[in-house]
């Protein structure tokens, strides 16, 4: 699989990145042994950037993933390794506090401290800040930064589900370039589209990752408003051109995103050997700019303006 720069980096990601939420699964014997094989499958097919996040598995994601890299530690060389924290879930710790989110200095310290034991690893590649803090000061994130920064525990930074002003307002804080913004976009979610997200993405040579590429509505933030008509109008409209292009329905979906000028890292979340592999399929498809406009059409349920 060919890889890309991040950003203004030289960091070199693979176009698909593998995300390790559900690799431990119910945290089973059975599960744990099959998201040891999901990741091992990524690796064997050429991905090399591997996203967690400190909630994922309730920490038993990095856990599993770590005890892999502690048995063959030559992994971590040629992979990236990236970690989100700042969603904080409610829990019996302190009954009165709620689910929200946290950009404080200590809890962000706590937190790439727990990822790095958990991932036996002493750096990581990229660090994201997973959801906007409404309470954040850029002022005390750019101090964090830094501090991750010099004591050689983060390489690089970036964020996640932040709007173009919240970019604007963070990146102007910082010394050091911010390389991604991880983002919900997939043929429901078009609102990266239209918000200037992708905008800002290709002006500022920001890389935007796609999470829930495919849809998912269990894991979308918004749900699906879609109705019946309109995901058989859309199932139509892959059907027909997965037929074209000799490939599945889903495969489409991942060209019609890898397709867009800002180049978008989607981020492959099965653990599914065999789905794994074949995600790869989307990136040898020469997809036209025709289809594109398709199924953007099919989605919408009307023509362009």
């Amino acid at each position: 699989m060919k890889n890309y720069s991040l950003g203004k980096s030289n960091l070199q990601s693979s176009r698909l990145i593998y995300g390790c939420m559900r690799i431990a699964g119910d945290q089973s014997v059975n599960a744990i042994d099959k998201g040891k094989r999901a990741v091992l499958s990524a690796i064997d097919a050429g991905y090399n950037h591997f996203d967690h996040a400190d909630i994922y598995g309730g920490g038993a994601s990095e856990q599993l993933f770590g005890e892999l890299l502690k048995q063959a530690p030559h992994l971590r060389e040629k992979m990236i390794l990236t970690s989100k924290a700042s969603i904080r879930p409610k829990n019996n710790e302190n009954t009165y506090a709620p689910t929200r989110y946290d950009f404080s200095k200590a809890y962000i310290l706590s937190s790439v401290e727990g990822s790095l034991k958990r991932l036996h690893s002493e750096q990581l590649d990229l660090f994201l800040l997973h959801r906007p803090d409404y309470l954040f000061d850029i002022d005390e994130v750019a101090e964090t930064f830094q501090q991750l920064k010099t004591s050689g525990k983060v390489a690089h930074f970036g964020v996640s589900n932040f709007k173009p002003s919240q970019v604007a307002m963070l990146q102007s804080a910082l010394d050091l370039p911010l390389l991604v913004n991880q983002i919900e976009i997939n043929i429901h979610n078009i609102d990266a589209l239209n918000d200037g997200t992708l905008d800002q993405c290709q002006q500022d040579k920001l890389s935007p990752i796609a999470w829930c590429p495919l849809g998912g509505v269990a894991y979308s933030a918004w749900g699906n408003s879609f109705s019946v008509e309109d995901e058989q109008r859309i199932a139509d409209e892959l059907t027909s051109q997965a037929q074209v292009y000799n490939c599945q329905p889903w495969q489409i979906i991942l060209a019609w995103l890898l397709k867009h000028p800002a180049k978008i890292f989607p981020i492959i979340g099965s653990t599914t050997p065999e789905r794994i592999i074949a995600a790869k399929v989307a990136l040898e498809l020469n997809y036209s700019r025709e289809d594109w406009y398709r199924l953007f059409e099919a989605r919408n349920g009307q023509a362009v303006p």
